[in-house]
């Protein structure tokens, strides 16, 4: 006599890459976190910042620089990531005074626009009778 059971998907567990087990139905992924987008991003930034500082410090000849009248010396690292600070800054100053122009816009229109629920069609109203929800129109007479 054989005994049989029933698998059931929510008690489960699969093994996963690592030997961590994770409750679950088969084949169905693991939905992601703040948490875990969270520690992502800092590794990312981690590992660029680890970059930058192995291009600085390989990079340690140093040359002059002019900007504006003022004269300087400088690691060519330094140089090159202070250029790079300011290119950034170019790009986000004009696109952060258009942010906040359109959400100006926004908040002028929505301003003068009246609340969603006062211009609530007639189509979209809440049947009376069950009958009429079974249907597209409001009125049960129209089918």
């Amino acid at each position: 006599m054989t005994h049989t059971t029933e698998r059931n998907p929510d008690t489960e567990t699969e093994p996963r890459a690592g030997g961590a087990k994770v409750r679950g139905a088969p084949g169905r992924p693991v939905p992601r976190t703040r948490l875990g987008s969270l520690w992502v991003a800092l590794t990312s930034g981690a590992v660029i910042l680890l970059l930058l500082l192995i291009f600085i410090l390989e990079n340690g000849q140093r040359v002059d620089v002019a900007f504006f009248g003022a004269h300087g010396h400088l690691p060519v690292g330094v140089a090159l990531l202070l250029a790079a600070i300011l290119g950034v800054l170019l790009v986000l100053v004009p696109g952060a005074g258009r942010m906040v122009q359109l959400r100006r816009a926004a908040r002028r229109r929505s301003a003068r626009t009246p609340a969603p629920d006062a211009a609530v069609s007639p189509r979209h109203e809440r049947p009376a009778t069950p009958e009429a929800a079974d249907t597209d129109t409001p009125d049960p007479a129209v089918r």
